[in-house]
């Protein structure tokens, strides 16, 4: 079995407790506006560019068998139709200026590189976390890479949005330790407008979850959308009837992906936002403090 991976990143301390090997799936089934990872919402492998680290040594033009690539006064202009996203002139590129984001990766490549920290994991506490994009997105193997790792004795946790169908998570249940999911925002509404898609049966998802596993629970804390006093504290209402809750994390606004939109040529609707200031943090913490349980500002 075979899954597309974005990245494998090793010693990670924000993807749950200890020291963990953090695999990052692509695909989601959300289309939040302020993502900051875009390169992990398509399933499909995508080629992204950074002009600027070109050296014009023409690489891709030499590679490339499907005109995507053509000479312009020296510099390899770019033609995204006729792009198939092979990936061979990312292979070509030295510079870093074209790289390809997705990757197939068998159950045994993956746990070859998760297996390399497993002294880390028991020192720490640490272990596998399976993101994305989002963990559901690719459910066979996701539950056949928890499996794996639980086999080999590596403690399991997925970061998920709840969105799929509940058997895709009654799936993975036998083989996870922890679950750290996002509720993103209390309005059925509102999370429609900023995701693409109503809570309703996401907030089911997270009652049932949270009723057999250790649960954290995120919120992302993003610049004009929910980032209030009030939107917190209704979304830490929800999370006071929940079970199991080891932490509630409010996750402020990571501006760091907007490379990755011009990479791929999208419009990034929150190009040049900012996360929340110290003092503006520490009023949020204070509203998710009334969940009753533990906060975490991150």
């Amino acid at each position: 079995m075979k899954g597309i991976i974005t990245e494998i990143m090793r010693f990670s301390l924000k993807d749950g407790p200890g020291i963990r090997t953090t695999v990052f799936l692509k695909g989601c089934n959300m289309a939040c506006k302020w993502c900051h990872n875009p390169e992990t919402l398509a399933l499909a492998p995508q080629l992204m560019r950074y002009p600027d680290r070109c050296i014009g040594c023409g690489a891709c033009l030499a590679v490339c068998e499907h005109g995507a690539f053509s000479e312009n006064d020296g510099v390899a202009a770019y033609d995204p139709i006729n792009c198939v996203s092979c990936g061979a002139c990312a292979d070509s590129c030295f510079s870093g200026a074209l790289v390809m984001s997705g990757l197939e990766m068998s159950i045994e490549d993956v746990m070859a590189e998760v297996l390399q920290d497993a002294d880390y994991y028991r020192n720490s506490g640490g272990g596998l976390t399976i993101s994305g994009g989002e963990a559901a997105s690719q459910p066979e193997f996701t539950t056949a890479l928890l499996r794996a790792a639980k086999a080999a004795g590596i403690p399991t946790a997925i970061e998920t949005n709840m969105l799929a169908e509940w058997p895709v998570y009654e799936s993975m249940l036998p083989h996870l330790d922890l679950v750290m999911l996002d509720i993103k925002l209390s309005c059925d509404a509102a999370h429609k407008k900023w995701t693409g898609v109503g809570n309703k049966a996401i907030l089911e998802n997270v009652r049932r979850i949270s009723e057999t596993k250790p649960t954290i629970v995120r919120t992302p804390v993003i610049p004009g959308v929910n980032d209030t006093e009030d939107e917190i504290r209704n979304i830490a209402g929800i999370v006071r009837g929940l079970k199991n809750i080891v932490s509630f994390e409010l996750l402020l606004y990571n501006p760091l992906g907007e490379s990755k939109y011009e990479a791929l040529g999208l419009e990034h609707l929150f190009k040049g936002a900012k996360p929340a200031a110290e003092g503006q943090a520490e009023r949020l913490r204070a509203a998710a403090e009334t969940a009753g349980f533990p906060v975490k500002v991150m």
